[in-house]
C-alpha cells in the first residue's frame, strides 16, 4: 500500500512540474488551418515556407520565429497563433541591415522593395545597390546597432532585415518592435552547406511572391556546383587566410562554409581541426609560426583580401608577410585572393565553387570572383 501511494505521489509531481510554466506548443497557424503544402528546400536547415489557401505563407526560421504573409486585400486570419508575426503583402519600404541579403534582392529584382539601408554606399560592392543609393532609391538608414529609427518611421518602413549580429544589439530589436517594425532575423549565416546560404532568395522569393524567379537563379548556382564536380578531390591542399595588422595570420574555422566550399571544388583545405566546432565565431587567429608549420607546403594560397583590401601584386603580399616566400605556392606562382565582393555576394556561391575548382584544375580565366597575384 505504501509503495502505491508513493507512485501516485510521484506521478503526480511529474504532472504537476510538467504542467507548470510550459508554454502551449502551436503547430501551423494555431486556428485549425492546414497547409497544403511546403516550399521543396534542398540544403537550408534555417527555414522553412508553408502555404496555405487563400495565398498565405508561414514563414519559419531557426530560432523559432514565425511569420505569416498576408496576400494584398486580405484579412489576417482569425485566431492566429500569438507567436506569428503577420507581414501584410506587398512587403515594402525594407530596413535592410543584413549585408548579405541584398545579392538576394539584386538577383530577384527587387531592390525596389528596399527604401533603406544599414550600410553606407561606400560600403557596398554590388553594382546595382550602390546605383540605387546614388540614386536615392535607396537611403541610408544608420547601421544595426545605431539605426536612425526617424527615417525608418518617416519613409513608412514595414519590416526591418537583420543579421544574426543584431544579438549584440538586441535593444535595436526591441525598439523597432516597439515602435511597430517587425524585425526578421536572417539566419543563412547559420547554413553549414554553402549553397544553403544562396537558397535563402527562395525565403526572400516567397515573401515577394517572387518564387519562380528564386527558383531560376538558385538553379543556376546548382549548376555551377554541379559542374564543379562535387566533392572529386584534386589532390591539391589550399591555404586560405590573410594577415592581420598585428602581424598574426586569420583562418577560416575547419568545417565552416568556406572550407567546405574548398572541398566541393576539390581541393583539401590544410587545417583539419581548427577552432572550436562549438563556438560560432567562423575565424581563428594563430600565430606565423603555427601557420608556417602547416601551410608551407600547400599547392594553392588564396589570401583573404576581401578582409584587408585588395592587394595588387605577389611583391606586396611578400611586404605584408616575408616568411610566405618560402611557401610552395609562392614558389610555384598559385597564389590567387579573393574579390572584395565575396562576402556581400550570397547568390554566387555556386559560381564562386566552380572558379575555385577551375583554379585548382590549372583551367581558370577571367574569374568573377578571385585573381591570381603576379
Amino acid at each position: 500500500m505504501k509503495k502505491f501511494l508513493s507512485l501516485l505521489l510521484s506521478v503526480a509531481l511529474v504532472l504537476s512540474v510538467a504542467g507548470c510554466g510550459q508554454p502551449e506548443v502551436q503547430e501551423g497557424l494555431g486556428n485549425g488551418w492546414e497547409p497544403t503544402h511546403s516550399m521543396d528546400v534542398q540544403f537550408a536547415h534555417e527555414f522553412s515556407v508553408d502555404y496555405y489557401e487563400g495565398g498565405y505563407k508561414l514563414i519559419t526560421l531557426g530560432d523559432g520565429s514565425r511569420y505569416l504573409t498576408i496576400p494584398e486585400g486580405a484579412a489576417v486570419p482569425k485566431r492566429l497563433a500569438k507567436d506569428i508575426v503577420p507581414l501584410q503583402q506587398p512587403v515594402e519600404n525594407i530596413y535592410l541591415a543584413a549585408t548579405a541579403a541584398m545579392c538576394l534582392f539584386d538577383s530577384l529584382d527587387r531592390l525596389d522593395a528596399i527604401r533603406l539601408s544599414g550600410t553606407q554606399v561606400d560600403g557596398w560592392y554590388i553594382e546595382n545597390a550602390r546605383s540605387a543609393m546614388e540614386r536615392g532609391d535607396i537611403l541610408y538608414a544608420g547601421k544595426y546597432s545605431e539605426p536612425d529609427y526617424e527615417r525608418i518611421l518617416g519613409e513608412g518602413c514595414c519590416l526591418a532585415i537583420e543579421s544574426t549580429m543584431i544579438g549584440h544589439a538586441s535593444e535595436v530589436k526591441d525598439k523597432l518592435e516597439e515602435l511597430g517594425v517587425p524585425v526578421l532575423i536572417d539566419q543563412a549565416s547559420h547554413e553549414t552547406h554553402p549553397l544553403g546560404r544562396s537558397e535563402w532568395i527562395k525565403l526572400y522569393g516567397a515573401l515577394l511572391n517572387e518564387e519562380e524567379k528564386a527558383e531560376q537563379a538558385f538553379s543556376q548556382q546548382l549548376s555551377y556546383l554541379e559542374n564543379a564536380g562535387g566533392e572529386d578531390s584534386t589532390g591539391k591542399t589550399v591555404a586560405f587566410f590573410h594577415v592581420s595588422s598585428s602581424g598574426y595570420v586569420v583562418a577560416r574555422k575547419s568545417g565552416d562554409y568556406v572550407s567546405k566550399m574548398i572541398e566541393l571544388a576539390g581541393g583539401k583545405y590544410v587545417f583539419e581541426n581548427l577552432g572550436d566546432p562549438e563556438k560560432a565565431t567562423s575565424t581563428v587567429t594563430i600565430e606565423m609560426e603555427t601557420f608556417y608549420a602547416t601551410a608551407k607546403d600547400a599547392d594553392f594560397i588564396i589570401y583573404n583580401s576581401a578582409i584587408t583590401g585588395e592587394i595588387s601584386s605577389l611583391e606586396e603580399l611578400l611586404t605584408i608577410e616575408p616568411l610566405l616566400k618560402d611557401f610552395k605556392a609562392v614558389q610555384n606562382g598559385n597564389v590567387w585572393c579573393t574579390g572584395q565582393n565575396m562576402y556581400q555576394e550570397t547568390m554566387g556561391l555556386g559560381q564562386m565553387i566552380l572558379e575555385m575548382h577551375e583554379i585548382f584544375t590549372g583551367t581558370a580565366g577571367d574569374l568573377n570572383y578571385f585573381y591570381k597575384l603576379q
